[in-house]
C-alpha cells in the first residue's frame, strides 16, 4: 500500500463530504430509509451518500468494513473500518457535533486513524505510527492546533443510561458532559480530564480513536473505554467503574 497516497484519499474523501453538506444538503437527505445497517440502527440517506463516497475513494485499498453496509471483500490484507456520519443524531438535530471516522487494519493490528469534526472542518489523525496530526478541510493543509494542557472537564458518552456512575462522579465533584459522537469525543481525549464511553463496544466507534489515543492511558472491556492522560485519574477512576 502506498501510505501517503491512502491518507490523501481520506482526506479527499471527507472534503467531499463536507463540500456535500455546504452545497448540496437537502431536506430528503434526512428522511430515514427503514434499512438497518449493518451495526443496526435505521440508516438515514445520508449515511448512505457518505459511506459511497468513502467506498469510491477507498475501495482500491483494502477489504471495507462499514456500519451501514457491512463487509466488502476485495482480497486484501488491509481492512478500512469506517462510520460514515459520526453523531448522526448530532446531525440531524442540527447539534454542532458530528464527524465521521476511518480506521486502517493490517490483519488485525490497526494501523492509521482519521475522525473528522465536520461542524469545525477539521481532522484528527495518527497513520503508520507518525504523530498526531490535524488538517484544515478548508484549505487542505496540516494546521497547529493551541492544546491546552489542563483541563475542567470530562466527557462520559451514553451517560443517560448509567445513573448511578453519574450519581457517583457527581459525588466526587466531577464536572462531565455527554457530547454523542463517540469517535470524536475518543479522539480528543487528550483535551479533557478523561472519556469514558459505556455501552456496547462497535469496531465502527471506537477503532480510529483508540490508535489516535494510544500513547494514552487505556482501559478497555466489553462495555467500558476509558481513557485519560492523566495516570493518578487512571487508577483513581478504575476504583469507581469497578463498582458498577
Amino acid at each position: 500500500m502506498n501510505k501517503d497516497l491512502f491518507i490523501q484519499a481520506v482526506l479527499k474523501a471527507n472534503k467531499e463530504i463536507l463540500d456535500y453538506i455546504e452545497q448540496n444538503l437537502s431536506k430528503e437527505d434526512f428522511e430515514y430509509t427503514n434499512i438497518n445497517g449493518f451495526g443496526g440502527d435505521n440508516s438515514l440517506k445520508i449515511d448512505l451518500i457518505f459511506e459511497n463516497i468513502f467506498i469510491k475513494h477507498l475501495n482500491i485499498f483494502g477489504n471495507i468494513f462499514s456500519e451501514e453496509c457491512g463487509f466488502i471483500n476485495n482480497n486484501s490484507e488491509f481492512t478500512i473500518v469506517i462510520d460514515p456520519l459520526d453523531g448522526s443524531n448530532n446531525f440531524y438535530s442540527n447539534l454542532p457535533y458530528f464527524g465521521t471516522s476511518v480506521a486502517l487494519k493490517k490483519g488485525e493490528a490497526v494501523v492509521a486513524g482519521f475522525v473528522a469534526n465536520l461542524s469545525i472542518k477539521t481532522v484528527v489523525f495518527r497513520a503508520f505510527e507518525n504523530e498526531i496530526k490535524y488538517f484544515c478541510l478548508q484549505n487542505m493543509k496540516e494546521k497547529e492546533i493551541f492544546k491546552n494542557d489542563k483541563s475542567k472537564i470530562s466527557i462520559f458518552e451514553r451517560a443517560y443510561e448509567y445513573p448511578d456512575i453519574c450519581k457517583a462522579l457527581n459525588k466526587q465533584n466531577i464536572k462531565f458532559r455527554s457530547l454523542g459522537a463517540t469517535a470524536l469525543s475518543l479522539a480528543n481525549s487528550m483535551d479533557y480530564n478523561f472519556v469514558l464511553f459505556k455501552g456496547k463496544v462497535r469496531d465502527f466507534d471506537v477503532l480510529a480513536g483508540l490508535y489516535i489515543c494510544k500513547d494514552l492511558n487505556i482501559y478497555q472491556d466489553n462495555m467500558t473505554i476509558f481513557i485519560t492522560k492523566d495516570k493518578d485519574k487512571f487508577n483513581f477512576f478504575k476504583e469507581i467503574i469497578n463498582h458498577f
